[in-house]
């Protein structure tokens, strides 16, 4: 029923990040060059035609974002930072990386870094200083605060990873901010000094050929500096029945500790910084606890009227809960609040269950994260694409001996920490660690189910569907740049609309699993469904029968 996938080359425009389909490297966990057991750019730089080799090759990558690769006590495996300006010896040098831009730019694919600028190492000599005593001058880069009378910290504020926000330090007698790791103490960006400084290290990378951050935290950049405590989240609060045990914040409204309206200040300022340069782009990570509506309405807050972040991603696709009464509420929800911003999606990163086993995508349900995936390449926006996925990566079930993360390390059993989703790619069933190195015992235990090699040889493969599917995006202006439009949903089924001047595309999604048929609102005049597709569907005039987890593409 397919046609043939005879697409048209289509020109980029100078905004290439709308169009663009980007590709999160977790550097640590992709290709191991020199058998130490850990990922490294080389790595990278070696693997990068299977994302796209400048010739119609690989999967057809767009851009990468590389997770910090700085240099790092690794208390949060780069999160935190040493010196914003250098490469981590794990990772390799600044060599290295200028030939990894140079080598990515000839394959036409854009480098974005993840800069972590909320909080730095305590081993960051600008923190080595500011811990010296209240008159250095450093004394004010992050932020400090006394002792209530008592001894206790400041406030009631709680650190994500657990416990208070604030660690006390001896030496200056005071207490610092850590929104995070007590190793990752908060820098302090009302002060001048600490954003001119910031600054420099984004002009740094950018001088190095650069085309865009990921920015960590974006929204914890601003405090509330009279120090209030937090709100207690009142006992019949839906969100504290829902709230995840991983997050001991949910008992709190954080409205002082974080989201203050000064943060769109700081990203403001930024953005002068990033245009700069021209044709760069920016994403942020946005998230709150308070509640999915409010995520995103302040993940569209970042992107609007053309001075704040360019994209900003949520945690609202990264839920557990996927359906289509869901999906459409967030797509929608995002559509009325961003006004002329720009979305941007993904369904897994480093932080959260792979896609695979959060979606229990397995047995009846083989096949929806095949549907999942070719909606998020569907959808108004800039899609991410998780390493991995195209191999069908499923979480891994680590054990206490193998905990590497500190999340797991200090909250075992309660919490088991972010291994699972960090496994190494599996590049070649037939080779020692399944490719990602010589046989050195890897950071993690390399143990996914399905390697590339297996994937490629596999017709209905996620590999060979997402390969098709990003020459579809690429071929029809109308999934790069269309208005969307919901059509309908129908026993668990979601029918939208992208749509150009000149093309009309409609697309239909089963998240049951059971089939379904459906009147759509006008003939197919081309069928655009990948031919890979496991769960195919038949179409008869305007009758669509759609399998369970069964994707649908067309030009109408």
């Amino acid at each position: 029923m397919n046609s043939p996938n005879n697409y048209l080359n289509v020109t980029v425009s100078e905004d290439w990040w709308k169009s663009a389909v980007f590709y999160q490297i977790y550097p640590r966990s992709f290709c191991d060059s020199n058998n130490d057991g850990i990922g490294d750019l080389q790595g990278v730089t070696k693997k990068l035609d299977h994302l796209n080799d400048g010739n119609g090759g690989g999967l057809g990558i767009d851009a990468i974002w590389l997770s910090p690769f700085f240099p790092s006590p690794q208390a949060d495996f780069g999160y935190d930072v040493s010196d914003y300006c250098n490469i981590d010896k794990d990772y390799g040098t600044l060599e290295d990386f200028d030939n990894l831009v140079a080598e990515a730019h000839k394959r036409e694919i854009k480098v974005v870094l993840d800069l972590v600028l909320n909080h730095s190492s305590d081993q960051h000599e600008w923190f080595k200083e500011s811990r010296l005593d209240r008159t250095n001058s450093k004394a004010d880069w992050y932020v400090w605060a006394d002792p209530k009378p008592n001894g206790e910290p400041p406030n009631n504020w709680l650190a994500v990873f657990g416990g208070a926000a604030w660690t006390y330090d001896p030496q200056r007698e005071q207490y610092y901010l850590h929104n995070f790791l007590a190793e990752q103490p908060d820098l302090n960006w009302y002060n001048p000094q600490v954003r001119e400084a910031l600054a420099e290290v984004v002009r740094f990378w950018m001088n190095r050929g650069v085309d865009g951050f990921r920015l960590d935290t974006a929204n914890y950049y601003a405090h509330d500096r009279e120090l209030r405590d937090n709100p207690k989240r009142p006992a019949d609060s839906k969100l504290l029945e829902d709230g995840q045990e991983a997050n001991p914040l949910s008992g709190y409204i954080t409205k002082y500790s974080k989201d203050r309206p000064e943060n769109i200040e700081f990203i403001h300022y930024l953005r002068k910084i990033f245009d700069e340069k021209a044709s760069f782009t920016s994403i942020g990570e946005i998230g709150s606890s308070e509640g999915l509506d409010e995520t995103l309405k302040l993940g569209a807050d970042y992107v609007k009227h053309g001075d704040g972040l360019h994209m900003a991603y949520t945690f609202a696709m990264l839920s557990k809960e996927m359906n289509a009464e869901y999906f459409d509420h967030v797509v929608r929800f995002t559509e009325d609040m961003i006004e002329d911003g720009w979305p941007c999606w993904s369904l897994s990163n480093h932080d959260c269950t792979r896609m695979m086993t959060r979606f229990n995508c397995f047995a009846e349900r083989e096949g929806f994260q095949q549907m999942m995936l070719l909606l998020l390449l569907s959808l108004r926006g800039t899609p991410i694409i998780y390493y991995g996925e195209e191999v069908d990566m499923e979480e891994y079930p680590i054990s206490k001996e193998e905990v590497r993360d500190p999340q797991g390390i200090h909250f075992w059993p309660k919490i088991k920490g972010r291994d699972g989703c960090r496994l190494p790619f599996p590049w070649d069933s037939t080779l020692a660690n399944q490719g990602f190195n010589s046989g050195a015992k890897s950071w993690l235990p390399a143990k996914n189910a399905l390697s590339l090699d297996q994937a490629k040889a596999s017709p209905d493969s996620s590999y060979n569907v997402l390969r098709e599917m990003l020459k579809i995006r690429k071929a029809f202006p109308a999934l790069q740049r269309g208005a969307f439009r919901r059509i309908l949903i129908e026993g668990n089924s979601y029918v939208f609309e992208r749509k150009t001047e000149t093309e009309t595309l409609l697309i239909a999604a089963n998240f049951s699993t059971e089939e379904q048929h459906l009147k759509l609102p006008a003939k197919v005049e081309q069928d655009l469904t990948p031919q890979a597709l496991k769960r195919s569907c038949t179409l008869k005039n305007e009758q669509l029968v759609l399998p369970g987890c069964g994707y649908f593409i067309g030009k109408i």
